[in-house]
């Protein structure tokens, strides 16, 4: 069996290392040694002032909205896991949804200021599969209308534009730290903001809003993460750059192999790096897409239609409405198999089905 993907694990001996030292201190949350390491690691990996180690990148997205205290319309992009919108709704906002752009699959930055009303507070964009949005075109948007902008980044750990972590642009931006992402800590996440007041305000927030031992300074709930959480983070950040190269070196073999498939990739950010977090293609038509799933499935090859189908469209709990752009890309959206794992011929394998099927 091939799944579409699976966490990196580290050599079990070295996480029993960390796991004895938490059993002497029996510090297992609360904001331990292990969590405030990682927070300290991951701002030097990344190059960022500011971070917070939060339980999942959920939980970072309400947080951003609590702390921005945004009210009524949110404009967003229906691109995206249910997390992005149903996040929105849970914190009593409305989601206002723009379609993609056809080519990088990120909100289409020349259709937000259509949907701007009086009762709009902020922007929150998806950076699809880690390819960022068109930050500067939605900073000069949010600035024109007095918006407040957040990135959810769950896919974009490590990617840079000019040289400049994608997690500093925007008033506030999330990543997610989930068993599947390219780098984890079991279940995790983070906030990044440049406003220290805002973090601070966010800091307090993620412990119920306790800001001393009988004080408190905000509406807050329990987003902490632990220290068995934080122990993984600390020990895959050690192998990061080693599964940065393995997923690169996957990627460039399937573009080599793939090249005669009746199919595109989403065109990347031009002053962007990769992290090579998936590998999605947009299919010719559903018919093929179908066709190629169905083998695959026989073959126990899992692939994922990731995101389909369009967020506008599906969920219960809002007004659904069609996106012609998102509704055609999700319908043809699929993400191939990709992981540190993976081998050069399971890869083989997979393209050879996959065009015997578009070729029969």
């Amino acid at each position: 069996m091939i799944p579409v993907t699976k966490p990196f694990l580290p050599p079990v001996e070295e996480y029993k290392k960390y796991i004895d030292r938490i059993w002497r201190r029996q510090w297992l949350t609360n904001m331990g040694p292990l969590a405030s390491d990682l927070e300290m690691k991951l701002k030097e990996y990344l190059e960022l002032k500011h971070l917070l180690f939060v339980t999942n990148g959920t939980v970072a997205i309400q947080l951003a909205i609590k702390a921005l205290g945004l009210k009524g319309e949110i404009i967003t992009t229906p691109f995206s896991f249910v997390a992005t919108t149903s996040s929105i709704v849970w914190e009593g906002c409305s989601p206002v949804f723009v379609d993609i752009d056809k080519n990088t699959l990120c909100i289409d930055s020349l259709k937000i200021e259509e949907a701007i009303t009086e009762n709009t507070s902020a922007i929150l964009a998806t950076h699809v599969y880690g390819n960022p949005c068109d930050v500067i075109a939605i900073e000069r948007i949010a600035r024109k209308h007095n918006l407040r902008v957040i990135y959810d980044g769950a896919h974009a750990f490590g990617v840079e534009i000019n040289g400049k972590s994608v997690f500093e642009f925007g008033d506030i931006s999330t990543c997610s730290m989930h068993a599947t992402k390219l780098y984890h800590s079991i279940e995790g996440g983070f906030i990044v903001t440049n406003n220290a007041d805002l973090l601070k305000k966010i800091a307090f927030m993620r412990n119920f809003g306790i800001s001393g031992f009988d004080s408190f300074s905000e509406l807050g709930l329990n987003g902490k993460n632990s220290e068995l959480h934080a122990a993984m983070g600390l020990l895959n950040l050690n192998y990061i750059d080693n599964i940065h190269q393995k997923r690169k070196e996957l990627t460039e073999y399937y573009d080599e192999k793939l090249k005669f498939l009746r199919a595109v990739k989403p065109i990347w950010h031009a002053e962007a790096s990769l992290n090579f977090a998936y590998y999605p293609i947009i299919l010719e038509s559903e018919e093929l897409l179908l066709k190629i799933k169905k083998e695959l499935d026989i073959n126990e090859i899992f692939t994922r239609r990731y995101f389909y189908p369009s967020l506008a469209s599906s969920l219960p709990y809002i007004e659904k409405q069609s996106l012609s752009v998102t509704d055609d890309i999700s319908k043809r959206i699929l993400c191939l198999p990709l992981y540190y794992e993976l081998s050069l011929e399971e890869v083989d394998l997979i393209c050879r089905l996959m065009l015997r099927i578009q070729n029969n």
